[in-house]
């Protein structure tokens, strides 16, 4: 960053992210494809039925910015784009696991 720059958003608490990407389903599925190995924007339209572009695009960004999800862009022609968890990410995907599990366990 240059001197004057604004400084970057401070990123929301845990407890607010488990709630805006647990009150979105298009959020959960996009994690939930990632998590299986699909990595790229294409593969990721197709595996969720039902995503438009626009808001799957919306979506990465979304976990981009909250340290979710890590994007990597390659210097190729045709350009490739993949994202993956990031160390964060990964911890905060056992939070979900742990609702998920608890829901189970609530509905058996």
């Amino acid at each position: 960053m240059k001197p004057g720059d604004a400084s970057p958003p401070a990123l929301p608490s845990v407890s607010r992210m488990v709630e805006d990407i647990v009150g979105c389903k298009w959020s959960l599925a996009v994690l939930g494809a990632v998590r299986r190995g699909v990595c790229r924007p294409g593969a990721l339209e197709h595996s969720i039925e039902g995503v438009s572009k626009k808001v799957l695009n919306e979506r990465l960004s979304k976990l981009v910015r909250l340290g979710i999800l890590d994007k990597q862009a390659y210097a190729e022609l045709p350009p490739r784009v993949e994202y993956r968890l990031t160390a964060f990410g990964d911890k905060f995907c056992g939070v979900l696991d742990s609702v998920e599990a608890l829901q189970r366990e609530i509905d058996t």
